[in-house]
């Protein structure tokens, strides 16, 4: 959500009416009928006047802002809308990977991968860091299960059975579950899935997404984040179309 502050500033930039109405709607967590978006106005120092007509203007947003029966609310096409403004407390790199998976999303093919992926770059966007890790992780494992379903599963399951006989042999993703998330990287490089210095990386994340996926002291910030899905963006999702 946007603060105070923050709107006083963006309101006396040389924007549209319906930027500076969405900005506004940005500050307030729950819908507001024409006068709150008036009055928040008005503190920010901008003074909405009877030409603007932002019931007009809102209407026209093409969804960016909705009317609902407890007034106008900006939708998360609006949110996106915003950020590609710039109005984000995201890092540079953090909007730029960001940026990227979703203009990857659309080659995701399996909708479950990319409800994951999707729920990271929300996760990104709204600053929850952890979430952001664990959730792209999910989706990078499901794309890596696919791919050896799809193309491996034969050499996979020998390999897999080489390393361990009481292995038993995976027909599908779920099967693939059953292994631990390391012993599967490292098996999956051992057949050329992978190369090793991409299982280096993928370790690294594994390794962060377990410190993010339960409580403790670990500190993760933005940076480390936007790195963490890039890592994931360049040697999983733009590497395996499945």
């Amino acid at each position: 959500m946007l603060s105070p502050n923050d709107l006083k500033e963006w309101l006396h930039r040389d924007l549209k009416q319906l930027d500076k109405l969405l900005l506004i709607l940005a500050t307030f967590e729950t819908p507001t009928e024409l006068t709150g978006i008036r009055e928040r106005a008005r503190r920010a120092g901008l003074k909405i006047t009877t030409s603007w007509n932002p019931a007009s203007t809102l209407n026209r947003s093409q969804g960016l802002a909705i009317r609902v029966p407890d007034g106008w609310e900006i939708t998360e096409s609006g949110k996106s809308y915003l950020r590609n403004l710039g109005v984000t407390k995201l890092s540079p790199s953090a909007v730029k990977v960001a940026s990227d998976l979703r203009a990857h999303l659309a080659k995701i093919q399996n909708p479950t991968t990319r409800a994951f992926a999707e729920e990271a770059i929300r996760c990104l966007e709204a600053q929850l860091h952890r979430s952001a890790i664990v959730m792209s992780w999910l989706a990078a494992v499901d794309v890596l299960h696919r791919k050896v379903v799809k193309d491996h599963l034969v050499a996979f399951n020998k390999e897999a059975k080489n390393a361990n006989p009481k292995w038993k042999d995976a027909i599908d993703e779920d099967g693939l579950g059953r292994m631990g998330e390391e012993e599967f990287l490292n098996r999956i490089a051992a057949i050329g899935v992978i190369g090793k210095n991409q299982k280096d990386e993928l370790l690294k994340g594994l390794k962060l997404r377990n410190g993010c996926g339960h409580p403790n002291s670990l500190k993760v910030g933005p940076n480390m984040v936007a790195s963490h899905i890039e890592t994931l963006l360049l040697n999983v999702f733009e590497q395996f179309d499945v």
